[in-house]
């Protein structure tokens, strides 16, 4: 999900101490942790009263809203047996700063929400029992959960968390826009190439010559660049975007990431598309406003672009970089972790039923129609509700075929990366420089990945 992290950046270099509680996991990319045994259902049976569970997540609003159903629904089901107590804990990256202190304390909650890019730091963490565990143990099959979604919360082939709340990226048109310069909304730029011709098609001038309406706008933002590689099928990081092992260096310097650099630089320039900055609202306000006609953006936003905008909103699958490319999108959002060590087998236990019932496909299908979230398990979209919702927004079957049309692969379930919110900040500062003129992309870019180098030795270094 798209969310500021600048903040986990220093949280994740600056010494990470996790693994100083004497943990023995079981390896660098299995997710396990000193206490990595998954217990059975007869650890609530055994249990006496009523088990807490300490839910720790970063939802506001509708979606809190939404959760805090789930939540009573849950612990009225499981009356005198299990109670989840959901704590709100700030944005994602404040949560992990306030995780990190929970096990200095050893005081961790039974059960966490994190963010997609910190799935690397909770594996290092080594203080969690992988969803994969709790799934062997009991031979619960994991087929529904969709396979890109189970591509990213999985390394060396298992599933260390389970997948929550998951959103996509987009292409957002101005369906209006086009039909006024004699373009066909139903018939979207498929790859860079088609949307440069199109933004310039797009692109409108009063009078005066001054620009009304660019064809072309985004945050610059370093999700977007990533989500680009993958549709080319590029690593982003080094040893299958580390995912067989502890990813040792960016790769997103190659011809492809200088490519699309280049591509988003070159239409700035040219007068097509407009540069509203890093700040992700002040994209999100120029695309509402009409003075963009093409805008990339998450899922998340659909209902809110609907709601908002005084033109049609139509949306079309994420580009290619080019028109033979096979790849496809990476998913972002979150997803939850059960505690290991500190916490008793029936904590361990509730967690994971917990677990296992907010990614049904009837609570995911509330999940999904209630916050506009990307729903986890695939069977929820058969079900009548989803199938209503989706009739209210038809532009969100866009997300659906595009996910079912993604093959699982090393590109496609994105970089686990230790420091990768301060990759996507270098990325952002190589855009920024090539539109200014001071650097090619590719030299822009490849100076990023030298100026990361130090920080991805350190965090490698200080989780072992």
């Amino acid at each position: 999900m798209k969310k500021s992290a600048r903040a986990l950046a220093a949280l994740l270099v600056a010494g990470l101490s996790l693994t100083a509680c004497g943990s023995s996991g079981s390896g660098s990319g299995s997710g396990g942790s000193a206490d990595a045994g998954a217990p059975g259902a007869q650890a609530l049976d055994q249990a006496s009263g009523v088990t807490t569970v300490e839910f720790w997540h970063s939802m506001t609003g509708k979606n809190a809203d939404v959760l805090n159903g789930l939540v009573k629904d849950f612990n009225a089901a499981h009356q005198g047996k299990i109670e989840v107590k959901a704590q709100f804990q700030g944005k994602y990256d404040e949560l992990v700063t306030k995780y990190k202190a929970a096990v200095q304390q050893k005081g961790t909650p039974a059960l966490v929400q994190v963010y997609d890019i910190g799935t690397r730091f909770m594996i290092d963490s080594k203080q969690t029992v992988p969803a994969q565990a709790f799934a062997d143990k009991d031979g619960y099959s994991l087929a529904d959960l969709d396979p890109n979604i189970r591509n990213y919360y999985s390394a060396n082939g298992k599933l260390v968390s389970m997948p929550f709340n998951s959103s996509m990226p987009l292409l957002y048109l101005n369906t209006d826009a086009f039909k006024e310069a004699g373009l066909d909304p139903a018939q979207p730029p498929k790859d860079l190439n088609e949307l440069a011709d199109t933004a310039k098609k797009l692109t409108k001038k009063d009078a005066d010559g001054k620009t009304v309406r660019y064809g072309f706008g985004a945050a610059i933002y370093g999700w977007f660049v990533e989500e680009l590689l993958a549709e080319s099928g590029t690593m982003y990081c080094d040893k299958d975007n580390g995912r067989s092992d502890k990813a040792g260096k960016v790769v997103f310097d190659s011809a492809q990431g200088a490519q699309i650099v280049q591509w988003w630089a070159d239409l700035v320039k040219g007068g097509y598309a407009a540069n509203t900055g890093r700040v992700t609202d002040d994209a999100q306000a120029a695309f509402k406003a009409g003075t963009v006609a093409m805008h990339l953006e998450s899922t998340g936003v659909l209902r809110g672009y609907t709601e908002a905008a005084k033109f049609g909103v139509g949306t079309a699958a994420f580009p290619k970089v080019t028109a033979a490319d096979q790849g496809g999108p990476v998913i972002g959002g979150a997803s939850l972790w059960i505690s290991g060590p500190g916490h008793s087998d029936a904590e361990k236990r509730a967690a994971w039923e917990f677990e296992k019932f907010l990614t049904g496909p009837e609570q995911q299908a509330v999940w999904h129609t209630g916050t506009g979230y990307f729903p986890v398990n695939a069977k929820s979209l058969d079900d009548p509700k989803d199938k209503e919702w989706v009739g209210t927004y038809p532009q969100f079957q866009t997300a659906i075929d595009q996910l079912k049309a993604t093959k699982p692969t090393p590109a496609t379930a994105g970089c686990l990366l230790g420091v990768m919110p301060q990759a996507r900040k270098g990325v952002e500062t190589a855009i920024e420089q090539t539109i200014a003129g001071g650097k090619t992309a590719q030299q822009a870019l490849a100076d990023a990945a030298k100026e990361l180098q130090p920080a991805i030795e350190s965090y490698n270094s200080s989780v072992g």
